[in-house]
């Protein structure tokens, strides 16, 4: 015996494939859009349709743009010889909420991860160092994650751009703000001994 509409249970079924959503969650999305005003239910399906037709990767950084190039790149007022390399544009969002870097941007669009099929060839590493080869580029920072997937990637691509003799940095890693140090774990707890700052 079917409880819910089938109507609902597909909705539920497709958001609950959603990165963070889990089942009650679904559910609870799900009835809301129900229970809301259909116009508004409406206006999320037609922006959810209109979503790939109007949004491509820019074609210098590969990072989501209505444009060939998106905000950053075509913004004037950037340093233009620094470049920051993420693995997907909602690290580019993460970044610029700082307000503290002007520099520009390189979206690999993942990780290198053997384990999943992904290699080198899958992940936007060719551009980026045809972009530094062509010249203008002073500073690479390496803004992958701290992961085994991220670490990994971050070591390839500076072996990649080595020969090219630019400056390659990498985020510095340590404590959070408010963090304990009883709390932190070993690796966490021995960049920040090795990143120290004068104080």
């Amino acid at each position: 015996m079917r409880i819910v509409p089938l109507a609902v249970e597909r909705l539920i079924d497709e958001l609950g494939k959603l990165p963070g959503v889990g089942p009650r969650t679904a559910e609870r999305l799900a009835f809301h859009l129900l229970k809301a005003d259909p116009h508004k239910a409406g206006a999320l399906g037609l922006a959810l349709s209109e979503l790939h037709a109007g949004v491509r990767a820019c074609r210098q950084c590969y990072n989501f743009s209505e444009a060939e190039l998106c905000a950053v790149c075509d913004a004037s007022g950037r340093e233009q010889t620094t470049i920051a390399v993420v693995e997907e544009p909602f690290d580019v969002v993460a970044i610029e909420k700082t307000g503290l870097y002007q520099g520009l941007y390189h979206v690999l669009g993942g990780v290198i991860s053997p384990i999943d099929g992904i290699g080198p060839d899958r992940l936007e590493i060719t551009s980026l160092v045809h972009r530094v080869q062509d010249g203008g580029v002073e500073e690479v920072i390496l803004a992958t994650n701290p992961s085994l997937e991220g670490e990994s990637t971050a070591m390839y691509i500076r072996q990649q751009l080595e020969p090219a003799g630019v400056k390659l940095t990498r985020l510095a890693r340590g404590l959070p703000v408010g963090g304990d140090l009883e709390y932190a774990d070993q690796v966490t707890l021995g960049r920040a001994l090795q990143g120290r700052q004068s104080f």
